[in-house]
This record gives structure tokens, sequence and C-alpha cells, in this order.
């Protein structure tokens, strides 16, 4: 392999290595700030009642009205997690979990941000779930198209697969007396008090 190969190799891996941190970022902070304004108050209710007792104060979170969305939220969150432990079409189909996942949280979002939930309502949490609904989205559609190419975790201790050509000579396996012998009947003569390497 050439020096330029090798570099090539080497700047497509940093590339991958960084589109992987990319989308992890965005599968894990959407899916956390979407889960983080679903357990927030989207709406406070006042009921009154008669003199002298004070109004009855009905809060209502994200949560409370819609049980499914920090459910949700927090599976993406933990797929998010799952993009850098796994590797190949068991990470592209991660991704693609995490896209429907973002999508349903968005859509939780939206329908807080236009329902009429009753009472004093804080619309901005409805409107940052739906921003982190989307942004796991988009870390997950993105991992689901790309994620098949990316190093996985540790791959850049992993010594890289050699290609023997035609010019070079294949390495052949050192000979001694340990030549093609499984390891475990090597610590078996270890343990009978042998020595496993002794011709």
């Amino acid at each position: 392999m050439s020096v330029g190969d090798r570099l090539e190799a080497g700047g497509r891996a940093a590339s991958g290595r960084r589109q992987l941190t990319y989308a992890m970022l965005l599968c894990l902070v959407g899916a956390a700030l979407a889960l983080w304004a679903a357990t927030r108050n989207w709406s406070v209710e006042l009921t009154v009642r008669p003199a002298p007792l004070p109004p009855v104060r009905d809060v209502r979170s994200g949560a409370a009205l819609l049980p499914w969305l920090p459910a949700l939220a927090l599976v993406a969150l933990a797929g998010g997690g799952a993009v850098l432990a796994t590797r190949g079409l068991l990470r592209r189909i991660v991704g693609v979990l995490i896209g429907v996942l973002g999508l349903a949280v968005a859509v939780g979002g939206g329908y807080g941000l236009v329902a009429d939930i009753g009472g004093v309502v804080s619309r901005q949490w409805p409107a940052l779930c739906l921003v982190g609904g989307l942004l796991a989205a988009v870390g997950g559609v993105w991992t689901a198209l790309r994620g098949g190419t990316w190093p996985a975790m540790g791959a850049r201790y992993e010594r890289p697969a050699r290609t023997v050509t035609e010019s070079e000579p294949a390495e052949v396996a050192p000979q001694g007396p340990m030549a093609g012998r499984r390891t475990t009947e090597a610590w078996d003569a270890l343990d009978r008090g042998e020595d496993p390497t002794a011709g």
C-alpha cells in the first residue's frame, strides 16, 4: 500500500469518525431535549372555588397529556448510545428506528403546539419537544443512510486488513513447538507442569 493510499484511507476514517460523532450528538441532544421538555408543565388551569377557599391549580406536563412522549424520547436517547456501539447493517437499522422515534416525538410536540389543552398554556415546551424530535430524526436518518461505512467503537485500535499482492510474498506462519496448537492446549500443558514451548 502506497503512502498516498494510506493517507486517503486515514482521511476517510477520520471523516467517518467525525460523521459518527455528529450523528450521535444529534440523536443524544435531540432526544434529551425532547425528554426534558416533555416533563415540563405545558398547561396550568385554575378552578375557582367558593370563598374563602383558594382556587385549585391543575398543572399538566407533556408526560401527563401524552404519556407515550417521554417513553419514545427515552428510547431514542438509548438509541443514540447504540449508534456508537453498533456497526454495519445493525447500525443502519438503529438509525432507522431513531429516525422513526424522532419523528413521532416531533409529532407529539407539534400536537402540543396546536391542541386546545385548556388553561394557561406554555407553548415553548411543546416547541422544544418538536425541535428535539426533529434533531433526533435527522441524526437517525443520517445514521441510516451513511452509518454502515462509519468505524465501529474501538476500530482505530484494530489492525487494518492487509491484502497480499502478487509482488509481495505471503507471510509464512512462524514454525516452532507451538505451531498449529491451540491456546487451550498450551494452557493445559502448563497446568500439567509441562513446558508447552519445549520441542
